[in-house]
């Protein structure tokens, strides 16, 4: 009997896992996607970051409203020397996706810390981020709009 009851735990378990919208499983997706690229950034550097977790048509919107388009330009722009001496950390406070699950967002706050040669924090930069994401032909999530 009790080889039947945990048999039955197993499967209403199992039945609640698949009976996920398309909607819950892509914010769980998004919020996966979210770590894994703050994770990349930490242990292998903004730049590459950044460019790996980027559609090829995103934009990023950065300082002074100046907008950067594509792969391209995303890895040109975070080629600068502040990207090099600069680590991020960020984690999304609230995550949505619409009804289909293909597209989502996040809205979180982020941290920028650049320290000088000797490891002193030299600036700490503190905000807002919303990050748009969309699901890919290869189910990966990649962000249009950061």
């Amino acid at each position: 009997m009790k080889t039947f009851f945990t048999l039955l735990s197993l499967l209403v378990i199992a039945g609640n896992n698949l009976a996920q919208t398309p909607r819950e499983n892509a914010i769980k997706a998004i919020n996966a996607a979210e770590k894994a690229f703050n994770d990349m950034a930490a242990t292998k550097g903004i730049k590459e970051a950044f460019v790996y977790f980027a559609a090829d048509s995103a934009i990023i919107k950065r300082d002074n409203d100046s907008l950067i388009y594509g792969r391209t330009g995303i890895s040109n722009f975070y080629s600068g020397d502040f990207f090099k001496q600069a680590s991020v950390s960020w984690a999304p406070d609230f995550t949505d996706a619409s009804l289909s699950g293909d597209m989502g967002y996040t809205i979180g706050k982020y941290e920028w810390i650049v320290k000088d040669e000797n490891g002193t924090i030299k600036n700490k930069l503190t905000g807002i981020f919303h990050t748009v994401w969309k699901k890919q032909a290869d189910g990966s999530w990649k962000y249009v709009w950061d």
